[in-house]
């Protein structure tokens, strides 16, 4: 059979599986079974399977996402999120919209020391949200905000998503964690912004809550030293080169231990829930890259990279223009696909285009989880969306959608900016120690 002809089918295979319920890591691993199975014979195929399966498990620079997965649920089970949120609510809640804006800003505190998008819409939002009612809040702009502030969660490092990123293209985690810190800032504003903008339309979008006073503010700062070390210490070792990623994850994991200790949180129950979970996530984490691996070798089997990287260069535009295209591809498969699946998927491929086009791999990466962001928001996939509505069961799906509409005009417009303005994620990792 024509490779070309065996690929389109096998992805056809790959998203009936996907369609009809199947994990997306057994969906991938599966149809790249079949696929080499009639590329080539069944015992390269079994082969396949088994050598990415252990190469994969026992890979030590993947040792970096148990760890940081560790580091967001230590923090998260030691209530960490709920000090930034009060910290927020402190200073910024009697402005209207105020709770939204300090979901805002608890979740880019929350995103430095979780690293991941769905963990921080899913701590935030049963924090926020019952805030947020009780000060009548409409349901519109209080599970959008939470929502879209998760999204940050995989671009202020550290974040399992660069990680993968960074070793799929053999880039440094290092600077790619730098380089998302800037533009996980300006997104938190540009979020900010869009909340003032919404609730100066629309007043009763997001009624003021009470003024803390000055005495109160000043008081529940104390609490938020402990996320802003650990997060210091993490990317500050890493920014001076005192530590290699794999070892700031393990610093960061311990770091967050020692806070939980320090404010009394800490219980042989709720370590045992944070190692429990992060062996669920790791564990899912891994299933869904050993099939990823397992699909692209069967695409590169069939030269599908090298075919379609022809394709696309070969198109009559300008390196900006293919750019854009590679953009619009990813927006819409971040509407299918959930976000590790899509880096691991695409990367393979669209990497060495990018590479030829003279785009540095950093910046593209930072554009890559931007753009992915966008994917955990929009429909009819929208993972953030779905764990919101699994917390705020009585809103309606499509209010959440509607909600999130405005952060997503606003996400398009900060990438449109990094876009423009690619210094914004490159100053950073220009300046740290070699």
């Amino acid at each position: 059979m024509d490779p070309t002809l065996l690929s389109s089918l096998i992805l056809i295979l790959m998203f009936v599986l996907l369609f009809c319920g199947m994990p997306i890591g057994f969906a991938m691993g599966l149809s790249a079974f079949v696929g080499t199975l009639l590329l080539i014979d069944a015992q390269a195929a079994l082969s396949l399977l088994g050598q990415t399966a252990y190469d994969t498990a026992v890979t030590y620079n993947l040792s970096v996402v148990p760890m940081f997965v560790l580091m967001g649920y230590i923090a998260g089970n030691a209530r960490l999120s709920e000090a930034l949120y009060r910290a927020c609510n402190a200073w910024l809640g009697h402005r209207r919209g105020g709770l939204a804006l300090a979901t805002i800003g608890a979740c880019g505190g929350f995103a430095a020391i979780c690293g991941s998008s769905i963990a921080t819409a899913a701590t935030m939002a049963q924090i926020a949200l019952p805030e947020m009612r009780r000060y009548n809040y409409d349901d519109r702009l209080a599970t959008g905000a939470v929502a879209a502030g998760g999204t940050i969660g995989i671009l202020i490092p550290p974040s399992i998503i660069m990680v993968i990123y960074g070793l799929l293209t053999e880039t440094s985690i290092s600077k790619l964690f730098l380089a998302g810190f800037l533009p996980g800032l300006l997104t938190v504003a540009g979020f900010m912004v869009t909340i003032a903008v919404m609730t100066r339309l629309d007043p009763r979008l997001g009624p003021p809550a009470a003024r803390a006073t000055q005495r109160e503010r000043l008081l529940v700062l104390r609490d938020v030293w402990g996320p802003a070390a650990l997060f210091l210490l993490v990317i500050g070792g890493l920014y001076l080169g005192v530590f290699s990623p794999t070892e700031a994850a393990g610093i960061g994991a311990v770091g967050a231990l020692a806070l939980s200790v320090l404010n009394r949180s800490f219980s042989r129950a709720m370590l045992s829930a944070s190692l429990l979970d992060t062996v669920k996530t790791t564990a899912q984490i891994f299933t869904i890259l050993i099939g990823a691996i397992l699909f692209n070798n069967f695409l590169i089997l069939a030269s599908m990279p090298t075919i379609v990287s022809g394709w696309i260069t070969g198109l009559p535009l300008g390196k900006t223009a293919i750019l854009l295209v590679i953009i619009g591809m990813y927006f819409i498969l971040g509407c299918l696909l959930d976000s590790l699946a899509m880096i691991l998927l695409t990367i393979p491929i669209v990497f060495p285009i990018v590479s030829a086009l003279g785009y540095d791999p950093i910046w593209f990466g930072i554009i890559i989880v931007m753009v992915v962001e966008l994917g955990l928001i929009t429909p009819p996939i929208g993972m953030n969306v779905f764990v919101i509505k699994g917390i705020a069961r009585d809103v309606p799906l499509y209010t959440i959608f509607r909600g999130v509409t405005p952060f997503i005009v606003a996400q398009i417009i900060l990438i449109a900016v990094l876009i423009a303005f690619p210094e914004i994620a490159l100053w950073l990792p220009s300046t740290m120690s070699q």
